[in-house]
C-alpha cells in the first residue's frame, strides 16, 4: 500500500477547516500566525499531553519537567537540525475524552510537530488514536497499562515506562516462594488496573499460587476502609495492589493508620515517586516495582541529579523520579532520532526509534535497553521497598531501598507483543512539522 501522504487541501478537509474564498483558508482560532523564511527559522513545537489536574497532575508536573530539561539541553547546543525547540501544553485532566480533543487541537490548529505525554493510560490510549489518524509520532512517557504496547499499539506511539506484567514478572514469583500463595487483588477500577490485575493473576496461577479475591477500588476513593476490613477477614498471605496516583497516597496513609503494613505482605505493582514523596516514611511500606531511583550507585546519576536541582531548584521534589526520568529519557530520544533522521519526516524518526538499543551507562540503569517491535522500551526493572529508617533520617529524599535490578529479557510482556498488530508505513499518513 502507498503512504498517504497528508497535503495542504486534505489536511483542511480531514481537519474540518473552512475555505474562505480565492486563496483564502480559515485555520480556527490560532494563537499566533507566524511566516518563515525558512524550514530553519521554524521551531520544532512539541505538544506536551499531561496532566496538569485530576488522579495524576503530581506525576504529569514531573513529566513536564523531564520533557524540560531534555529540550534546554539540545536548546543550548543550538537545537536540532538548526532549529530552536518550543512546547506547548495543555491539560489533559486524567481524561480520555480531553486528552482525545487536545491532541486534535495541538495537531490541527497549532499543527506540533510532536506529542509527548501520559500518565492515564485510558488517555493515553486515546491521544494515539488521534496521534495515528493524522500521523504524528506521539512518545508515551509514563503510562503503563499493557495494553499501551499490545492491542492499542500504533506505528506513531512509542511507549518509555514499564508496564504492569513487567513488574508482575520481576515480583510475583518470588512473592509465591517465601510469603505465601493465597493471594488477593487490590485493584484500580480503570484500564491499568484491570490489565495489570489480569496480568498479576496469570502469573500468579503459572507459579502455583490461588487468586483468592478481587476487590475493584473505583479512581478517586478516599476511604479504602471497608476494603481493608474485608481484607483482615479473607486472611490473604499478599495483597497485590494495582493502585495509583492520588489514591495510592490515601490507601497507604490508612493501611498504616490500620497497623496492616506487615500483615499480610503487600507487591504494589509500580510505585511512582511523585505518589510517595512527602508522605511518612511508615506509609512506604511492602515490595513495589520502578524503572529508576535518584540514589542508583551508577555512572551519570549524580550528575542527572545535581542538573535536575540546577534547573529546578525550588521545586518541592528535591530528588527526580522514575516519572521525570521517563518524560527526560523519551525526550531525549526522539530528538536524537530527528538528528539520526536529519529531518522531522514522521517515517523517518519511525525507523530511527524502532530497534534503538541503548547503552546502560546512557539509560543509568544496570542493563542495556532496546526498543522491542511492539514499541515499548525494554530496560531494567528494579524491585524496592521502605528505606531504613536511620539512613532516611540522614536524607529526606532516600526513601528507597533497591532490592534487585532484573534485566529486560527475564520480564518482557511476550502476551503484549503477540497482541500488538500495528498500521504498516503505507497505512500511516505523512506528516512533518
Amino acid at each position: 500500500m502507498s503512504s498517504k501522504k497528508i497535503t495542504r487541501r486534505s489536511f483542511i478537509k480531514k481537519a474540518g477547516l473552512t475555505t474562505l474564498g480565492a486563496g483564502a483558508v480559515f485555520y480556527g482560532p490560532w494563537k499566533h500566525n507566524r511566516v518563515y523564511a525558512s524550514q530553519t527559522d521554524k521551531p520544532i513545537l512539541i505538544g506536551m499531553t499531561s496532566d496538569a489536574s485530576g488522579q495524576f497532575a503530581n506525576s504529569g508536573a514531573s513529566d513536564r519537567r523531564g520533557m524540560m530539561m531534555a529540550i534546554d539541553e539540545f536548546n543550548q547546543k543550538g537545537g536540532v537540525l538548526g532549529r530552536k525547540i518550543e512546547t506547548m501544553h495543555i491539560d489533559t485532566e486524567s481524561n480520555p475524552a480531553t486528552g482525545s480533543r487536545v491532541a486534535e487541537r495541538m495537531i490541527t490548529r497549532n499543527e506540533v510537530t510532536f506529542l509527548i505525554g501520559a500518565l492515564s493510560s485510558g488517555v493515553a490510549n486515546a491521544i494515539s488514536q488521534v496521534a495515528q489518524k493524522y500521523g504524528v509520532v506521539y512518545m508515551n512517557s509514563n503510562s503503563s497499562s499493557p495494553t499501551e504496547s499490545g492491542k492499542n499499539c500504533h506505528r506513531v506511539k512509542f511507549v518509555w515506562d514499564g508496564n504492569g506484567t513487567n513488574f508482575a514478572k520481576a515480583a510475583v514469583k518470588n512473592a509465591i516462594q517465601t510469603i505465601g500463595d493465597q493471594w488477593l487483588l487490590l485493584t484500580n477500577d480503570y484500564v491499568w488496573g484491570h490489565n495489570t490485575s489480569k496480568s498479576t493473576r496469570k502469573l500468579v496461577n503459572a507459579f502455583g499460587g490461588k487468586i483468592i479475591d478481587e476487590l475493584f477500588v473505583p479512581q478517586g476513593t478516599r476511604d479504602f476502609t471497608s476494603y481493608l476490613l474485608k481484607i483482615q477477614q479473607i486472611k490473604p498471605n499478599v495483597v497485590a495492589a494495582a493502585v495509583a496516583g492520588d489514591d495510592s497516597k490515601v490507601m497507604r496513609q490508612q493501611v498504616a493508620q490500620l497497623g496492616m503494613v506487615k500483615n499480610p505482605a503487600w507487591i504494589n505493582n509500580q510505585q511512582d515517586w511523585p505518589d510517595i514523596y512527602g508522605l511518612p516514611i511508615a506509609n512506604l511500606f511492602g515490595v513495589f516495582g520502578t524503572t529508576w531511583y535518584y540514589d542508583l550507585d551508577l555512572p551519570g546519576v549524580k550528575e542527572f541529579v545535581q542538573r535536575y536541582r540546577k534547573m529546578y531548584p525550588d521545586t518541592r521534589m528535591q530528588a527526580p523520579g522514575n516519572v521525570y526520568y521517563n518524560g527526560y529519557m523519551c525526550t531525549k530520544e526522539l530528538l536524537s532520532a530527528v538528528e539520526r533522521a536529519g529531518s522531522t519526516n514522521n517515517i523517518k524518526v519511525i525507523k530511527q526509534l524502532e530497534g534503538i538499543k541503548v547503552s546502560a551507562r546512557d539509560r543509568m540503569q544496570h542493563y542495556d535497553a532496546y526498543m522491542g517491535a511492539n514499541h515499548q522500551i525494554q530496560q531494567t526493572v528494579y524491585l524496592a521497598t521502605s528505606n531504613d529508617e536511620a539512613l532516611w533520617k540522614k536524607d529526606k529524599n532516600a526513601l528507597f531501598k533497591i532490592l534487585t535490578s532484573v534485566e529486560p529479557k527475564q520480564v518482557e510482556d511476550t502476551d503484549a507483543m503477540a497482541a500488538c498488530k500495528m498500521e504498516s508505513y503505507g497505512e500511516t499518513p505523512t506528516y512533518e512539522g
